[in-house]
């Protein structure tokens, strides 16, 4: 990690709060979110305005204006949303040079878990008027940042199915899983991956790919690779069956993933990744889907996100 120094962001203690929040858990839900954010901000007299996120298509045009309005007003960034939000306002925010802060409201919240963001609004909301800055490493895949983790293969499709999956019956982690298993009944057809990290080359055949950044996410499914001092961790999985993938998915759930056999894990500085006879693939980048163009390249980013991490006091434990 990099220590606070000059070369970071120094807001003013009531440096406005520019806060995208994205109504993608629902209109009642979002309206009850802000006003709750608004009536302990205005109580506390602290300057803020809110850029709602009604229309996912919107969602980048409106960290830009959250992002601009920072940068003339010597304000704060934050986000309000699940990893994916947390994510693209992240990316505005280190790209700006800007002080950054995060009201997680999604089904897992890793990032804000790690951190000891509250994960009820109005803790949050009041944890971040004491809060102080602290340097978060980030993850980059072709220039994208990346604040959990990026991956291709499987994941992406999981995720995908798990999107449908919520917008017919609703957003809760019980849905998730079932989506998910549902997902490995179709056994899908291995990458054939040229890989290259620290000038070694080799060719390999997986499910998938998945780079991780957050320790916590790592920990809980038995990954012992520990991202942080400017390395990630990736996790590969040999080709394997039907009945193989569901005792992986079993082994994840139960956190022992990595005492697998098929399963590789490791860390790395910078890596390569060619997929064989593609242009462009999908990639999963913190809950969002999207295509890239081969080959493609994981770091970690040279400029820190700079968190507004909650006092000593105002964290919640890590669960």
């Amino acid at each position: 990690m990099t220590s606070p120094s000059a070369t970071g962001p120094r807001p003013s203690p009531d440096a406005p709060l520019f806060i995208v929040i994205n109504a993608g858990s629902g209109r009642a839900d979002t309206d009850a979110a802000c006003a709750t954010i608004n009536s302990i901000l205005v109580e506390a007299g602290r300057r803020h305005q809110l850029l709602r996120v009604d229309d996912p298509d919107l969602l980048d045009a409106t960290v830009a204006n959250a992002v601009r309005a920072a940068k003339a007003q010597g304000g704060v960034v934050v986000a309000a949303g699940g990893d994916g939000t947390l994510s693209a306002v992240a990316a505005g925010a280190i790209a700006n040079g800007l002080a950054y802060a995060a009201l997680p409201q999604g089904t897992f919240n890793l990032f804000g878990r790690e951190h000891g963001l509250p994960q009820d609004i109005a803790e949050a909301t009041r944890a971040l008027l004491n809060a102080t800055l602290e340097p978060v490493q980030v993850g980059r895949v072709n220039g994208r940042a990346f604040l959990v983790n990026a991956s291709l293969g499987l994941y992406p499709q999981l995720l995908e199915d798990r999107e449908a999956f919520k917008a017919e019956h609703g957003r809760s982690r019980g849905g998730a899983i079932w989506s998910g298993l549902k997902t490995l009944l179709r056994e899908p057809e291995p990458l054939r991956l040229e890989i290259e990290s620290q000038d070694v080359r080799r060719s390999v055949r997986t499910p998938t790919l998945f780079v991780g950044n957050n320790l916590l996410q790592l920990r809980r499914i038995g990954i012992d690779e520990a991202p942080g001092e400017g390395r990630l961790a990736g996790v590969m999985v040999k080709p394997a069956g039907t009945a193989a993938m569901f005792l992986l998915a079993l082994r994840g759930a139960l956190g022992r993933l990595g005492e697998a056999d098929n399963v590789v894990s490791f860390p790395f500085r910078r890596l390569t990744v060619a997929p064989r006879g593609r242009r462009r693939i999908k990639v999963a980048i913190d809950g969002e889907v999207l295509w890239l163009d081969s080959p493609l390249v994981f770091d970690v980013s040279p400029d820190p996100l700079w968190l507004m991490r909650p006092a000593p006091e105002d964290r919640a434990d890590v669960a």
